[in-house]
This record gives structure tokens, C-alpha cells and sequence, in this order.
């Protein structure tokens, strides 16, 4: 496994990460056991870049991950984040703080539950809207000084955004989604994360599982998945984005692999400072995945994706209409 600087910070990251989300919420039923096995699996093939989240559950997620880290702490760059607030007792209310005494609230809740006395990469979630960024990002920075963190990210913010919090201070890294179905970050934030030493960690590099082809109609998602609220799965976007997949199928049936191997290959190489986290629960995808890193692409290759999936190509808006205005801030 390759294993790369993640940002200017210092830090050091294997380039295929792994998204632990889905082993505790939003995609149908879990299974804490196999879970641990697939993290596990995941030392063992060298991907020991992991990222949770303090509203994965909520909080179930970093407590799984908590129990791995207890084994191999010493092997893994753990990234966990804050700032979307759930109540566990209706998980579907949510919220968004960003205040500096929540901050710390929060990171002390992580680490606690992580089991660790320093976390590697903690991202803002998502921007508050009623705290400037500059005062998150200084209530960040002192946990930093105080040794609780060894870098500080945020998640789905605007370019402008990022110039404003780096100013104050460095930031290690930027999570937002990035794949063949949304090109969104190549209209600026790619290049601004270059200029400025900020490594960019594209979530959902597979589509949300839709382009490995694995889902071939709205009923082979489980009844509590919440993608069946997920524009891009409902009815005629579903069909048109199907189109989509079959195409890059067929692309990877000529290269000899599979689909999800050829479009992480693809976000691999859109620039060395992009590191993909495809999600998964199951060691299968997780081995699916990490025979990316063995795909090359030629020119007249990249071409023909560009082709398939050129900006804009998915059906549907990525969220829901409410949840997007709390993106790209």
C-alpha cells in the first residue's frame, strides 16, 4: 500500500482510505461482528486510513471503530468529525454547531468513545452558519496546541471557506464527495487544495454504491437505506444514472476489472494529493476495492470516461434539496 503525506501537516495516510459509516447507520441493518473482521481485513491489505463521525449512530460508529483501535492504534490515521448534532433519542432531528465551547465538547466526547488520547484528522462537519468560520477553526486550532488533535479538516465547505480558515489556521485536509457522478470539486476546490498544501479526501468515490453496479433496481436497497429519500435513486433519475453505470461496466469489462475498481482508479488519478474513502461492511468490497490501486489508465482511457461521465452527467441532485443547502459553504 502506498502510502502518502496527507496535507502539510505531517501526517501520513495510506492512499485508499476506508468510510466506516455505513458499518453502524444509514445502509440497512448492521452487524458489529462482521465489521470488526472487515477493519480487521483492512490493517491486514495496508488501508488504515479510516474516517468516522460523532453523528454515525449517532456515536455507535466511533465506538466500533473504538474497539479496533485498541488493536492497532499504531497502525491506523484515524479522522472522525463534528459539528452535525443528533439526538439519539430521534435521530432524524439534526442540527449544526460550530461554537467554540461545543468544539471542545465534542472532540473530548470523540476521543473518549474512540478510546484514544489523540485523534489524527478532525474535520468540521459541516459549517455553522451562525459562527464565522475563522472562530471554529481557532477553537480547532487550540485543540491542536493541546495536543487532542494532530490536524484539522472540514468538510463540504466552499473554496472561499477554506482560504478563510486556513488563514487562521493550517488546514491538513478537505472532505467532500468526489466521483464520476460529482465532478463538483474540479471547478475549484481541486486546484485551491493544491495551491494552498491541503490534501482533499473525496467521500463516496463509488456513487453511494451505484456505480459498482452491484444495485440494479430500487428494491435491492433495504427498507430502512436511506438512499431510497436519495434523488439520484428515485424513479426516473434511478433509470437514467443505470444507463450511466451499464457504460462504465462495459468499459471495465474491456480493461478486466471490475467497475468500482475502475472508478476509484479514476479519482486516484485526478491528483496525488486526493485520497478516495470508499465505504463498505463487507470484506469482499473491501478486497474489490483495494485491487484499484493496480489499475492503470491510459490516456485514451481517461478519455472514454470523460466521455461516459462528464460533469453534470448524474440524474438528480446528490441530496435531498434541504440537506443541500448546508453544502459548499
Amino acid at each position: 500500500m502506498k502510502i502518502k503525506n496527507l496535507g502539510s501537516q505531517g501526517i501520513r495516510a495510506s492512499a485508499l482510505g476506508l468510510g466506516c459509516m455505513g458499518m453502524s447507520d444509514f445502509y440497512g441493518q448492521k452487524n458489529d461482528e462482521a465489521s470488526l473482521k472487515t477493519l480487521s481485513r483492512a490493517v491486514e491489505l495496508g488501508i488504515t486510513f479510516w474516517d468516522t463521525a460523532d453523528m454515525y449512530g449517532p456515536y455507535t460508529n466511533e465506538e466500533l471503530v473504538g474497539k479496533a483501535l485498541k488493536m492497532y492504534r499504531d497502525k491506523i490515521t484515524i479522522a472522525t468529525k463534528f459539528g452535525i448534532v443528533r439526538d439519539p433519542s430521534d435521530p432524524q432531528k439534526r442540527g449544526i454547531n460550530g461554537k467554540p465551547d461545543y468544539v471542545r465538547k465534542a472532540c473530548e466526547g470523540s476521543l473518549k468513545r474512540l478510546g484514544i488520547e489523540t485523534t489524527d484528522l478532525y474535520y468540521l462537519h459541516r459549517k455553522d452558519p451562525d459562527t464565522p468560520i475563522e472562530v471554529t477553526v481557532e477553537a480547532m486550532g487550540k485543540l491542536v496546541q493541546e495536543g487532542k488533535l494532530r490536524g484539522i479538516g472540514l468538510s463540504e465547505v466552499s473554496p472561499a471557506t477554506l482560504r478563510k480558515a486556513h488563514a487562521v489556521f493550517p488546514v491538513t485536509a478537505i472532505q467532500s464527495e468526489y466521483s464520476l457522478w460529482s465532478r463538483e470539486p474540479e471547478e475549484e476546490m481541486l486546484d485551491t487544495c493544491k495551491e494552498l498544501g491541503v490534501a482533499f479526501v473525496a467521500y463516496s468515490p463509488l456513487g453511494r454504491g451505484f456505480l459498482t453496479g452491484q444495485i440494479k433496481s430500487f428494491d435491492d436497497l433495504e427498507k430502512d437505506d436511506w438512499r431510497r429519500f436519495s434523488p439520484r435513486f428515485i424513479g426516473e433519475n434511478f433509470q437514467k444514472n443505470l444507463g450511466l453505470v451499464k457504460k462504465i461496466e462495459a468499459l471495465a469489462a474491456e480493461k478486466g476489472c471490475t467497475a468500482s475498481q475502475l472508478a476509484l482508479a479514476w479519482v486516484m488519478k485526478q491528483g496525488d494529493h486526493i485520497f478516495p474513502i470508499p465505504g463498505t461492511k463487507r470484506i469482499k468490497y473491501l478486497e474489490e476495492n483495494a485491487g484499484s490501486l493496480q489499475i492503470e489508465l491510459a490516456p485514451e482511457e481517461l478519455e472514454a470516461l470523460n466521455i461516459i461521465a462528464p460533469p453534470g452527467v448524474a440524474a438528480g441532485l446528490r441530496y435531498p434539496e434541504a440537506v443541500m443547502k448546508s453544502v459548499n459553504q
